[in-house]
């Protein structure tokens, strides 16, 4: 048994649930039922067979709406596994830090190539790293203060898939200056990031070795996986570039947010058009189950 949700960033219609009924029958999937989880936000269509062939017929369909396809059996998450930058937080750090030192055009075009899979991560970080040299340790923190911005639906969707029992990390390629802290305002158990490696309040123009990069992202999943224990179906992963793909690739439900092109295609979700609580929606949580705060 399967579950398409449909989740509306501007609203969603009776009709609108008719019709991806339709489509799924049309398509060879035997819808059975559909139900709101929340009145013109989101809902569930229930259907008997053929996964690929619904996420076919539903995807891009209705305007501003997402689709979530998925076994209704691993639906709950026990784990969640998340990148940072423009994941969790609104901006790419390196990029901002870079606008403090003049040079954010430079750096960012790197970044950009970097997510898109077009660049090498570990040699682009080591170069956008290297043009940093110099720049004063203070501005990390007017950069968190000033320019790093927590994505809308973050703090609900990490407390809630905490308050109901689910271990959850974030990993990123960015740095711990600015990991460790997001972690702690948004929830998060543990972060994981590279370390810059300063000398006399200067950046040196390192990271300390070994490189967090796309590897380190799908080990941090796989060693959660045996440790905790949980199963690979319970897990959810969330990142925009290219070097979550990995991670996103061997999760239960790995999830493309606002995500560049390659990842878009290779997972198992995409959010175009929604904030992050709507991958509390992809598990059938209602807006009134969620954590908001403390």
């Amino acid at each position: 048994m399967f579950i398409a949700t449909l989740i509306a960033a501007d609203g969603l219609n009776a009709g609108q649930i008719s019709e991806g009924r339709d489509r799924l029958d049309a398509a060879g999937c035997a819808s059975i039922a559909a139900d709101w989880i929340d009145a013109g936000v989101a809902a569930d269509i229930l259907f008997g067979t053929s996964s690929e062939a619904a996420r076919t017929a539903l995807e891009g369909v209705f305007p501003g709406v997402d689709i979530a396809v998925q076994s209704a059996i691993t639906r709950p998450k026990s784990l969640l596994i998340a990148d940072m930058d423009s994941t969790m937080i609104t901006v790419e750090c390196i990029d901002e830090l870079a606008d403090y030192a003049g040079i954010k055009p430079q750096i960012a075009e790197i970044t950009e190539r970097a997510m898109r899979g077009e660049l090498d991560f570990a040699k682009a970080l080591a170069a956008r790293v290297a043009l940093l040299k110099g720049l004063d340790e203070n501005v990390i923190e007017r950069c968190l203060a000033e320019r790093v911005k927590i994505m809308p639906g973050a703090v609900a969707l990490v407390r809630t898939m905490r308050a109901r029992g689910a271990r959850t990390i974030l990993v990123s390629g960015g740095f711990t200056r600015f990991a460790d802290p997001v972690a702690a305002r948004i929830g998060f158990e543990r972060a994981i990031a590279n370390r810059l490696a300063i000398a006399d309040g200067k950046l040196e123009g390192t990271v300390h070795q070994p490189i967090v990069d796309s590897a380190t992202k799908e080990h941090t999943l796989s060693d959660a996986i045996n440790s905790l224990p949980v199963a690979r179906e319970a897990t959810l992963a969330v990142g925009d570039g290219a070097n979550d793909l990995a991670m996103i690739q061997r999760a239960g439900l790995g999830v493309a947010f606002h995500a560049k092109p390659v990842v878009a295609a290779a997972a198992d979700v995409r959010i175009d058009h929604n904030d992050l609580t709507a991958l509390l929606y992809a598990q059938g949580i209602a807006r009134r189950d969620w954590v908001l705060d403390d």
